[in-house]
C-alpha cells in the first residue's frame, strides 16, 4: 500500500505522552472537499474497551473529532497541522447537543462549539458521571459523591456550563 503524501500524528509533543503510540492508534484516511487527502494517526489513550473510539462530527464543518481510547482530538480538516488535543482525559462518552459536542469525563463535562472550547463544568463527581438527558438547553445527570456515598443529581446550562443545581 502506498502511503498518502500528507500524514499527521496526534498528539504532537505533549509532556507525559511520549509513549502514547505504544498503546496503539486510530488511523483515519481523511478526504476533505477541495483539498488533498491525509492520513491522521491518533494515539490511543487507554486500552480499556469502555473508553470510546470513533469519529464524530463537530459543530464547525471544517473540523472533525477523533476519539481513540478516551483521548479526544479536534482536527481542522483544511489545515490538519492544526489539532487540539483535549485536556479532559479520559473521555468516557461523547454526546451531541444543539451547537456543541459534549465530552463526558469521570469528574466533569466539556463542551466544544463551532469556535472551539465553550466551557468545562466544575467538578460534578468524585468518581463517575451518568448523563440522563440533554433537554431544553439543560444537561442532566448524576455524579457519585464520596462523603454521602451516593449519587447526587446535577443540571448544567448547555450554553454556559453553569451549574443550575447540585
Amino acid at each position: 500500500m502506498i502511503a498518502p503524501a500528507r500524514q499527521y500524528v496526534y498528539p504532537q509533543y505533549v509532556p507525559g505522552e511520549e509513549d502514547a503510540m505504544a498503546r496503539g492508534a486510530l488511523l483515519l484516511m481523511v478526504r476533505p472537499a477541495g483539498a488533498s487527502p491525509f492520513l491522521a494517526t491518533c494515539a490511543r489513550g487507554f486500552a480499556d474497551t469502555r473508553t470510546p473510539t470513533g469519529v464524530f462530527a463537530c459543530p464547525n464543518p471544517d473540523e472533525l473529532c477523533a476519539v481513540a481510547g478516551g483521548y479526544a482530538y479536534v482536527v481542522n480538516v483544511g489545515s490538519p497541522a492544526t489539532c487540539t488535543f483535549l485536556e479532559l482525559r479520559p473521555v468516557v462518552e461523547v454526546l451531541s447537543a444543539p451547537g456543541a459536542l459534549l465530552f463526558v469525563g469521570h469528574y466533569a463535562v466539556m463542551a466544544w462549539g463551532a469556535d472551539g472550547a465553550l466551557w468545562t463544568s466544575p467538578k460534578l463527581s468524585d468518581e463517575g458521571l451518568r448523563i440522563t438527558s440533554t433537554d431544553d438547553g439543560v444537561l442532566r445527570g448524576f455524579g457519585w459523591k464520596m462523603i454521602p456515598d451516593k449519587e447526587v443529581a446535577f443540571a448544567l446550562d448547555l450554553k454556559t456550563g453553569a451549574l443550575l443545581s447540585a
